[in-house]
């Protein structure tokens, strides 16, 4: 199969209306905080029971089409020792990889950081794939300060964040191209839209000087937001507005899929959030769905608790989650349905 059939297969698999993607991507310091927060410390045994749990709910395939993965997990098994990116595919979810190492201060820009990685990435995506990766997800981050992110920020992320996608496509791998404006701080919402726009007008001029080929890739933004610790509340109809301008503003119509991130929402926010832009959303371009960490799991880590005996009830609280988001892809969700 040539690499352009190969990503169009892998496109088509994940790009379905009304369903998501689940970021099971948390890094070791990411999980063992989740972990602490449930009195669970967090050993290998612990992690793979966990995304052991999360891949075999019953059902999830219904509205997840992707799973992004951390890397031990690629080869972690169920107690009856298959692979678990092959129970992801069996259900018919995708099995993905978070390929960055984590961010540094960016030299020279104080307050932006950059992410890294990219050394040895195509050998590494090889071998993923392999071990049955077909995307790959790669996260840049922006601070809201009144100073940042700098210009040198913003384009320094961009080059990176290109580079990282073009290398995916070269093997035959869909790149997630995840540009997150933090929530942290008290910025007003018109301040987001600001810093979003300028953030992805220069990722895609990055993905074009690239040559990165649009119709293979996926966009995982943040929501336009204000900071948590704004004074000013707003609507989640002014959420959806401003989110839906800033978007036809920057992101061509050749992107088939943009996937919102939660980004420290709460379960109910990230869906009530989701719904409001599919119900505004009109003729869109893209297909407009959740690539949901926190918000599709915290549910399911309370009801968890570490306990063999809370296994059902935890995955039914997953479910729930996916269910709920689905509905909100379409526009359909309300309050009652929780």
């Amino acid at each position: 199969m040539s690499i352009q059939l190969e990503l169009q297969a892998t496109i088509d698999d994940l790009v379905v209306k009304g369903k998501g993607i689940l970021a099971a991507d948390e890094s070791d310091p990411t999980i063992a905080k989740r972990f602490k927060a449930i009195n669970l410390e967090s050993t290998e045994e612990n992690r793979r029971a966990y995304r052991c749990l999360l891949l075999t709910t019953p059902g999830l395939g219904e509205f997840i089409s992707g799973v992004i993965l951390f890397e031990e997990t690629l080869v972690q098994q169920t107690d009856g020792g298959k692979p678990l990116p092959q129970v992801a595919a069996e259900q018919g979810i995708v099995p993905g990889i978070k390929v960055d190492k984590g961010t540094l201060p960016l030299a020279n820009a104080p307050g932006d950081l950059i992410t890294q990685g990219l050394d040895g990435l195509a050998e590494r995506l090889i071998s993923y794939k392999a071990q049955g990766a077909r995307f790959a997800k790669w996260r840049e981050v922006y601070l809201i300060s009144p100073r940042n992110p700098t210009q040198l920020g913003i384009d320094a992320n961009a080059e990176v964040l290109a580079r990282y996608a073009a290398i995916c496509q070269s093997v035959g791998i869909v790149p997630i191209v995840e540009a997150e404006v933090l929530l942290d701080g008290d910025h007003s919402i018109e301040r987001c839209f600001e810093v979003t726009e300028a953030v992805q007008q220069a990722v895609f001029r990055a993905l074009n000087r690239h040559q990165v080929l649009l119709e293979y890739m996926l966009l995982k933004p943040s929501m336009v937001v204000p900071g948590a610790d704004a004074l000013q509340k707003v609507s989640t109809a002014e959420i959806a507005e401003k989110t839906l301008a800033q978007l036809r503003r920057c992101v061509p119509a050749a992107v088939p899929g943009i996937n919102f991130l939660s980004g420290g929402q709460s379960p109910e926010e990230a869906t009530v959030n989701l719904n409001a832009i599919n119900a505004l959303a009109g003729n869109a371009p893209w297909h407009m769905s959740f690539s949901y960490g926190r918000a599709l799991q915290q549910p399911v880590l309370q009801t968890w608790q570490g306990k063999p005996e809370n296994i059902k009830a935890a995955q039914d609280a997953l479910y729930k989650r996916a269910k709920l988001n689905n509905a909100a892809c379409y526009g359909n969700y309300s309050l009652e349905l929780e």
